[in-house]
């Protein structure tokens, strides 16, 4: 069972470096470490993305002399649901169909 245990170890920290991919007692302290720090990056990703969303809708809306704010404001109040991600991928690999919906919002 302790040999099964330790295989079961190893198998997760395959591709670690040194004694971390090769001794119980080390890797035990390493998938410990990764499965915390996985978690909190798993959330910093979500919130980094958020970001770059709204980066590429405002680099688009100044070049129109708008704010994102008010960009934003008028969407909720025409009641356009639209996410932001949806808005940064029409703005970056879509310019006209995204010029055409700021059009349909600002009216």
């Amino acid at each position: 069972m302790a040999n099964k245990r330790r295989k079961n170890i190893l198998a997760d920290t395959k591709g670690y470096r040194f004694d971390r991919s090769k001794k119980k007692r080390a890797a035990r302290e390493a998938i410990f470490h990764a499965h915390l720090h996985a978690f909190a990056h798993r959330k910093d990703k979500k919130n980094d993305f958020r970001q770059l969303w709204i980066a590429r809708i405002n680099a688009v809306l100044k070049g129109k002399d708008m704010q994102y704010s008010r960009f934003i404001k008028q969407l909720k109040d025409q009641g356009i649901a639209v996410d932001r991600k949806i808005m940064a991928t029409l703005a970056k690999d879509r310019p006209a169909a995204f010029e055409r919906f700021i059009e349909k919002v600002v009216k």
